[in-house]
């Protein structure tokens, strides 16, 4: 059981990093300038559900391959990762589109399924997803992973619905996903080192 809290734990700071700087939380935000909170929360949850299930299932089967090609594969997921991170954090392009007046009043189910299609689709081949592929199939554990993945973009989604504003404009956006891509880089490079020593 410590070996499924450590994957948990390690999913949940991981994607926790990643997501705080990127598209999810921005999407979140300008969301939620758009339609009320609640809807946007539930919407965003539950593509993140989707999405984790998805992620840890596709780490989970790659358990099931021979160690080296699994260290092969998740070297290469978490390369591509901290790739991304670092591309995106070098690109400067801080897009944080402030829609200064609220749309008129949306049903609920409108406001999140809307919310919903926008982070489905947003989350798909992004960081968290390949994060959460590539721990799955490290620590064989992907029931375990997906929570932890799950409640770190659960908590991004309520930090930009609560005061996600407050926090971009004190943290540099940069910063984070430079820290991010860095620890993801590291995790390839280790993965590359199993990979070769079997």
């Amino acid at each position: 059981m410590a070996a499924e809290l450590i994957a948990l734990a390690t999913a949940f700071g991981i994607i926790f990093l990643a997501e705080l700087p990127d598209k999810t939380m921005v999407a979140t935000l300008v969301l939620t300038t758009r339609y009320r909170a609640w809807p946007v929360f539930a919407g965003v949850t539950a593509a993140f559900a989707v999405q984790c299930v998805v992620a840890a299932t596709f780490g989970g089967v790659l358990t099931l391959l021979p160690d080296r090609l699994v260290a092969g594969v998740v070297a290469v997921l978490f390369g591509v990762g901290a790739f991304l991170l670092l591309k995106e954090s070098f690109a400067g392009d801080d897009e944080e589109d402030s829609a200064g007046s609220t749309a008129p009043a949306v049903s609920f189910r409108r406001a999140a399924l809307t919310s919903f299609g926008v982070l489905f689709a947003a989350e798909w081949g992004d960081a968290s997803q390949l994060a959460t592929a590539a721990l799955s199939a490290r620590y064989g554990a992907p029931v375990f992973v997906g929570l932890g993945a799950f409640l770190a973009l659960v908590t991004v989604a309520g930090i930009a619905v609560l005061v996600g504003r407050r926090i971009a404009g004190r943290i540099p956006t940069h910063l984070i996903q430079r820290v991010s891509g860095v620890i993801f880089a590291v995790f390839a490079v280790f993965a590359v080192w199993q990979a070769v020593t079997g």
